[in-house]
């Protein structure tokens, strides 16, 4: 069985940050599918994210989105997290919802519309004094469909301008992670598309200002992992968020789609000094529209924690001598024999070492949480997308 004794610091040390909207319903342009048990408010999607970390020991934080997890008292909100083995984590901020964004919010011609989005964020700030959260993630989906509809290079000087005023009002704990998109909803031009406009724009605010890279955010193709070594390398890479793709944008477990890819992603994170740096966020990002919620975060969170022990036994040494002296098939073999290395065996071995349950799966299934809340939350309203 392969020994991970080596390796175990490293991974005792990893966090992976969930997504309170992954536990609410979601679905497709055409359908939202109802579930039983689903949170119907922001306290219920804490308490069913903390059975994620209670279960795999990886998952200690819990992002929010604003206003879809608005509450009247975040500090009320931040104990619950606590008495639940959690803390709140990244604020995600919204203005792709509301009519008035219909043609942009930070880079709108109209600088009414700007103040309303720019308000917002500064509201986002003051809730992360509240929950004490460090990031503030930030994604538009701001763009034109048709050539000649806008003004590129005025929508980038407004929205330098209002991401400053963003900027300028965070914290000395503060960080704004600025990501990126290169389609959808807007299909000729995206104002954040990819890693060097949100490069750019990040660059030119400051250094609590960095890139968040979606890998799902990408055409197919796209060398990923080349963008992550870039991005750590300029110093300039503060959160991922973990979901996987076949097409565009599909929110999927991570890993689900080309495991290698999250593989070779993971390699590039530890080659780069990314792993278990403060500076770079893991987080999901996903949603779960047939499968089960709790379930599939599960999945999600083993799926990265299985592909970076992978990662971290690559043996760099002889991988560098292979690579020096220019042997392909031997640097590619080392490679490849770290990505087929079935860890699965060992971590359960060493889950079970720290109290854990071998397979969290079964463990959860056993456990009847998902039972209990199927009973317990009839009535209300389910939280989903857009709540």
């Amino acid at each position: 069985m392969t020994d991970l004794t080596h390796i175990a610091a490293q991974l005792e040390a990893q966090a992976i940050e969930l997504p309170s909207w992954a536990f609410g319903n979601s679905g497709t342009r055409f359908k939202v599918y109802g579930t039983p048990g689903t949170p119907r408010d922001p306290f219920e999607k804490i308490a069913d994210a903390a059975q994620v970390h209670k279960f795999t020991a990886l998952a200690p934080t819990v992002a929010l989105h604003i206003p879809w997890d608005k509450v009247e008292d975040y500090s009320v909100l931040r104990m619950h997290a606590e008495d639940h083995g959690v803390a709140l984590g990244t604020v995600n901020s919204n203005t792709f919802q509301d009519d008035v964004y219909k043609f942009g919010a930070l880079t709108h011609e109209d600088a009414a519309v700007r103040r309303q989005a720019i308000d917002h964020h500064l509201e986002c700030i003051d809730i992360m004094h509240q929950t004490g959260s460090r990031d503030l993630k930030i994604w538009l989906a701001e763009g034109s469909n048709y050539p000649g509809q806008a003004d590129l290079r005025g929508r980038q000087d407004r929205l330098h301008e209002s991401l400053s005023e963003i900027y300028a009002r965070l914290g000395a704990e503060h960080r704004l992670v600025l990501e990126y998109k290169f389609f959808e909803p807007a299909f000729y031009h995206t104002d954040v598309p990819d890693w060097g406009t949100s490069y750019a724009q990040v660059s030119a605010l400051g250094d609590q200002a960095l890139v968040c890279l979606d890998t799902g955010h990408h055409a197919p193709g796209t060398n990923i992992e080349f963008i992550v070594m870039q991005l750590l390398r300029l110093g300039k890479l503060g959160s991922f968020d973990f979901n996987s793709r076949f097409y565009a944008d599909d929110d999927l477990i991570v890993g689900a789609a080309d495991p290698f890819q999250l593989f070779r992603i993971l390699f590039e994170v530890v080659r780069g000094g990314g792993l278990n740096n403060p500076d770079v966020a893991f987080m999901l990002d996903q949603c779960h529209n047939v499968e089960e919620k709790i379930p599939g975060q599960i999945r999600s969170v083993l799926n990265v924690q299985e592909m970076t022990a992978r990662a971290l036994l690559v043996d760099r040494d002889a991988l560098a001598a292979a690579q020096k002296a220019g042997d392909v098939l031997g640097a590619h073999a080392i490679f490849n024999d770290a990505f087929y290395t079935d860890v699965r065996p060992a971590l359960a071995d060493w889950r079970e070492s720290r109290g854990l349950p071998r397979d969290p799966f079964a463990a959860y299934a056993a456990s009847g949480y998902q039972q209990q809340i199927a009973a317990d939350r009839v009535g209300g309203t389910q939280a989903g997308w857009g709540a």
